[in-house]
């Protein structure tokens, strides 16, 4: 971890809560006092991603974050006339054009640890725009995960 940031026990215990026990729809998360990385708004199970996004841009279009999300859709397989429900772990940098080129280095430097620490995410998202964090293109770069 090169920024020296350090991922608080709260932060671990609550991705865990959403990746094995399914208690809520995600988490977003901060850097405070750039020291430590805290837990600073959590989404219901029944949360959805207007909700998530929502959140994000009440944070303000200047300020970073990262997040955790338990995203779900519907998925045809190849041959199968039925659809099946997938659940998809991400671990997202939320990195606004408008933040401080300071901000922007301490986030995208401590990224690491929060991957480190994030067993079992499926795939890992950098957004700038609202346009990459929208829900058609997290589902576009989950669906590529998938086995048809």
């Amino acid at each position: 971890m090169t920024s020296g940031i350090e991922v608080a026990s709260e932060c671990k215990d609550i991705f865990e809560d959403i990746r094995k026990m399914k208690q809520h729809r995600y988490v977003i998360f901060a850097i405070k006092e750039e020291r430590e990385i805290n837990i600073e708004i959590i989404g219901a199970r029944d949360a959805e991603y207007d909700d998530f996004l929502e959140d994000l841009r009440k944070i303000g279009p200047e300020e970073c974050r990262y997040a955790v999300y338990d995203y779900a859709y519907q998925h045809q397989c190849q041959g199968a006339s039925s659809t099946c429900l997938k659940e998809k772990l991400f671990l997202m940098l939320w990195c606004p054009m408008q933040a401080k080129i300071k901000d922007k280095m301490l986030y995208s430097s401590s990224f690491a640890a929060l991957k480190k620490e994030f067993n079992g995410v499926q795939k890992y998202i950098q957004a700038t725009e609202f346009d990459e964090a929208c829900c058609e293109c997290v589902e576009e770069q989950l669906r590529v995960l998938d086995r048809d």
